[in-house]
């Protein structure tokens, strides 16, 4: 069933984190904070969401790059009762799309926990001083890659942020498949 994210709340703080990524090294927030604006990306390996616009998300990563913004994908799901989504899985789709940006693994589900993550793809996109300012939609996209000439709405807030260090006021959710949560 597709989940949507919650309307932004403008200004919350990013908690800060350290997780390992699928390259071998472990990541913090701050090393990957960005100078003008981080992008923090909840998505996994099997959502059918997240393979249609995974390929717009290495785009407009790469794109968001020189205007001073990083970008980190996490991977929160149960990975035991959805194999799809294992660590294995995850180095092997990341090199797959030629991910530029580190792909982390959030075992204990605490990261997705902070964020309070409703689904895959989830974006969280912070200013320079890793305040929220954007957790809508990539664009148009749903099950299916919205056509070639849509609006690009997570790459155009973010240039925003970049430019006045606030997201738009109106923003359309991300829409997606849930976090896969373990049994409590």
């Amino acid at each position: 069933m597709a989940e949507e994210t919650p309307v932004c709340d403008f200004g919350w703080k990013a908690p800060s984190f350290t997780l390992p990524g699928v390259d071998g090294k472990s990541y913090s927030l701050e090393a990957l904070k960005g100078p003008n604006g981080t992008l923090v990306m909840f998505i996994c390996n099997h959502c059918p969401y997240v393979k249609a616009v995974i390929d717009r998300i290495v785009r407009d990563v790469k794109a968001l790059a020189p205007h001073g913004v990083t970008a980190l994908a996490i991977s929160s799901n149960d990975a035991v009762h959805y194999p799809d989504d294992s660590f294995d899985n995850m180095r092997r789709f990341a090199e797959t799309h030629g991910f530029g940006f580190p792909y982390l693994y959030d075992e204990s589900q605490d990261v997705a926990r902070a964020y309070d993550a409703a689904c895959t793809p989830d974006f969280f996109g912070f200013n320079g001083k890793l305040e929220l300012q954007y957790r809508g939609r990539l664009d148009a996209s749903g099950r299916e890659p919205a056509g070639a000439n849509v609006r690009r709405d997570l790459y155009e807030a973010m240039k925003q942020v970049v430019e006045t260090g606030q997201g738009p006021r109106k923003q359309i959710p991300s829409i997606g498949c849930s976090i896969k949560w373990k049994a409590a």
